[in-house]
């Protein structure tokens, strides 16, 4: 599978579970999504878990349903905690596949 990526079980992200990669110059991650199942608005819909150096898969981020303030559109975030790492989900370049969803970093804003 391509780096980046995360690959669903289905087409309504929101409770499909999934499987990818995240790849900077600091870390390289194999990850799986599983849903959460939650009442409050501002919880993750996803756990995201990887691997600890022995090997155990534990607890490292979230994804989380956001709406666009302009178009009212639902679209997707990742967090990475342990590297602050910060990126929305979207349609793979190339890709007719909606299961398919690129990682597309983005970092913090700069004070002007």
């Amino acid at each position: 599978m391509t780096t980046n990526c995360i690959k669903f079980d289905a087409a309504d992200i929101g409770t499909a579970k999934g499987t990818g990669s995240i790849s900077t110059l600091t870390f390289d991650l194999d990850i799986s999504v599983e849903p959460v199942t939650s009442d409050n608005p501002m919880a993750p819909t996803h756990r995201v878990l990887g691997r600890s150096p022995r090997g155990r898969l534990v607890e490292c981020g979230g994804i989380w349903r956001k709406q666009n303030r302009e178009t009212g559109a639902d679209y997707f975030t990742l967090t990475i905690r342990d590297h602050g790492f910060n990126a929305n989900l979207g349609q793979a370049a190339h890709q007719d596949d909606p299961t398919l969803q690129a990682v597309i970093p983005w970092g913090p804003k700069e004070a002007a």
